[in-house]
């Protein structure tokens, strides 16, 4: 027999009366023969625990990013804010030739035609903070940081509280 079929081994029609055996799919059946399989969803999708580690770290650039334009106003507001999971091949080929660290992030000036952006890399964000309880401090910074490189101000000018987190710069 298939792997993807199953008997039923208490037949029922349709009206739930007792009926003839007939061959359920793997998307029909709720659990397999052995009492597990598909249950259900864990967690309701409006609960934090839900969002993915993607998702999670997102919401922190966009925290700090709300920060920054509470405190910069249109200046921030014309920046997009995104996140990328680490840096293109080029960079950390460039970054592995000059002996620098992998890059948290990039800032790219705007044009005429496109708004300047503030691209964080979770990963390399992840590794350098080490523990969730440090991430949103670290995030904060690299987001303060590449902000005032777009701004072209020192970092403590761009937000007061930048560096009073855990890390050394």
């Amino acid at each position: 027999m298939p792997h993807d079929l199953f008997i039923d081994l208490e037949p029922t029609s349709p009206d739930g009366t007792p009926g003839e055996g007939r061959v359920r799919s793997f998307a029909e059946r709720r659990r397999n023969r052995h009492g597990r399989g598909l249950r259900g969803q864990l967690m309701l999708p409006q609960l934090p625990g839900s969002r993915t580690r993607y998702e999670r770290f997102e919401d922190l650039v966009l925290e700090s990013a709300e920060r920054l334009e509470d405190l910069w106003g249109e200046r921030i507001s014309r920046i997009e804010f995104m996140v990328d999971l680490v840096p293109g091949k080029k960079a950390l080929d460039r970054a592995a030739a000059s002996g620098q660290r992998v890059p948290l992030g990039r800032a790219v000036t705007g044009s005429p035609r496109r708004h300047a952006s503030i691209t964080v890399y979770r990963r390399p964000v992840e590794e350098l903070a080490g523990n969730s309880m440090d991430l949103p401090e670290v995030v904060h910074d690299v987001v303060v940081e590449l902000a005032a490189e777009l701004l072209a101000m020192a970092p403590e000018d761009v937000d007061p509280d930048y560096g009073r987190g855990h890390r050394d710069h």
